[in-house]
Parts: structure tokens; C-alpha cells; sequence
């Protein structure tokens, strides 16, 4: 029952509690590096929704991200203008997927499972991706091989595919 009263606050942070909590959070994660590992999720209902359970084997990492698109280097050859090509570059992936990768790459061991938004402000963006150690829980279907989210099979990098509306 508080799983849904906690999903309602989250849907509107502005209306609710959250808000507040939040921007005295963000104050002290701005100071973190980019990549933590956290004893608990921050948004507890999304994260069990998306298969997280409190038991050894699940790992939690918050990961901040920088917004905002690409701006290509300028070429140092002689161009036309309009083939300079700068500015107004867009990243294929989402950064939600960028997250998920950076955190696969820091923790080797562990296979991404899923992530989620958390905060934002004007700067930077986190999310929250969980991680599952393969020989702790052999029974989860992940599928075969490792690097899931390098192979676009998150719900993060399904997205980016198209594959889900």
C-alpha cells in the first residue's frame, strides 16, 4: 500500500513532498563522483517494479550524467560552412542507456538488470541502474553471454532500438 502512495509522489515531484527532499539530496550527490554504489534505492517502488529485491547478488549504483547533445570538434581542413557540422549534433542513445553502460563498465562482474530516473537539475541528470551478480543468481533468465546493455537488451537499449513505443 505505501508502494502506491509513493509511486503517486514521484509521478508529480513538484506537487508533493519530493521536491524539497530532493533538492537537499542533490546537494551532497553533486559532490559524489559520478558513480556510486547506494545500500538502498532512492525510489524503492520503481525499483522493485523493475526487479530489484533486497537480497545478496542485487546491486545498486546511482550514475550522473551530463545534459545535453553533442558538439563535434571543428574540423582543422577547409570546408564549406554548411558542412562544418558543429553544432546541433544529437547522441544516438538516451543518456538513461549512457548511464547503464558506464555502470556495466565500472562493475564488470555484474550485469545490468534495469535503471530509472531519479533527479535532475540543470546540469546533470541521475539515474539509478541495478546490477545482478550472474553467480550469485543463476536462476534469473538473462539470457546467454555477458553485456547485456552493450547489446541493447535493457529496457533502456530496447527503447533506443525501437523496439518498444
Amino acid at each position: 500500500m505505501a508502494y502506491k502512495y509513493l509511486a503517486e509522489a514521484w509521478k508529480r515531484p513538484d506537487a508533493s513532498y519530493i521536491k524539497e527532499l530532493m533538492q537537499k539530496r542533490v546537494i551532497e550527490w553533486r559532490k559524489q563522483p559520478a558513480i556510486v554504489r547506494i545500500d538502498k534505492p532512492t525510489r524503492i517502488d520503481r525499483a522493485r517494479r523493475l526487479g530489484y529485491k533486497d537480497k545478496p547478488g542485487y546491486v545498486v549504483v546511482r550514475v550522473r550524467v551530463r545534459r545535453g547533445g553533442l558538439s563535434k570538434q571543428r574540423p582543422r581542413a577547409g570546408r564549406r560552412q554548411k558542412r562544418m557540422g558543429v553544432k546541433k549534433y544529437k547522441p544516438a542513445k538516451s543518456l538513461r542507456l549512457i548511464a547503464e553502460e558506464r555502470a556495466a563498465r565500472k562493475y564488470p562482474n555484474l550485469e545490468v538488470l534495469n535503471s530509472y530516473w531519479v533527479w535532475e537539475d540543470g546540469r546533470s541528470k541521475w539515474f539509478e541502474v541495478i546490477l545482478v551478480d550472474r553467480t550469485l543468481l543463476p536462476d534469473l533468465r538473462l539470457g546467454k553471454g555477458r553485456g547485456r546493455v552493450f547489446r541493447g537488451l535493457t529496457s533502456a537499449g530496447r527503447k533506443v532500438r525501437g523496439l518498444m513505443a
